[in-house]
């Protein structure tokens, strides 16, 4: 087989006139391609499957109105989560969408738009969906007010549309 691709990216020449002996340039051009042409369906299919980098998710978070991050084991003790899920909101942007629906510091986002939220991805495929809409439920697990002897509380923000 190496010796047959081997020829075909390099053929021999004649030695009496100097002319190819093999001329499969064409299908060696041909094969070049169709593997460009594979490579490029593939990179697109993956970006278009949802693959969502925690940056990118971040960034939306911003964009939204929150600065956001994974709920790791640290979150999760610190919060007294029974899991690390969810999406942690470590700032919230003032005058900001996410500011105007009464999102908290120390919150966990746990669901947008009836959709589960279990780490970055999930939060960031969720609000880039949810941004392009109107009208946007977010539900959280927040703590409770200093002083107030329930602890923690589930809350669903309605996060309207975003007016000039």
């Amino acid at each position: 087989m190496l010796y047959a691709i081997r020829y075909q990216l390099f053929p021999r020449r004649d030695t009496n006139d100097g002319r190819l002996k093999r001329t499969t340039w064409g299908w060696t051009i041909c094969l070049i391609s169709a593997l460009l042409a594979v490579a490029t369906a593939v990179a697109q299919a993956e970006a278009q499957s949802g693959e969502m980098t925690e940056e990118e998710a971040s960034r939306l978070g911003e964009e939204f109105g929150i600065v956001v991050g994974a709920v790791d084991e640290a979150i999760q003790k610190e919060l007294h989560l029974e899991r690390p899920q969810g999406v942690a909101v470590f700032e919230v942007i003032g005058n900001s969408r996410a500011d105007y629906a009464g999102i908290k510091v120390r919150s966990v986002i746990k669901e947008i738009n009836k959709h589960e939220i279990r780490n970055m991805g999930d939060f960031g495929r969720a609000i880039k969906k949810a941004m392009k809409e109107c009208n946007v439920t977010v539900g959280t697990y927040e703590p409770a007010d200093p002083g107030d002897p329930v602890g923690w509380g589930v809350n669903f923000h309605f996060v309207g549309c975003k007016r000039d």
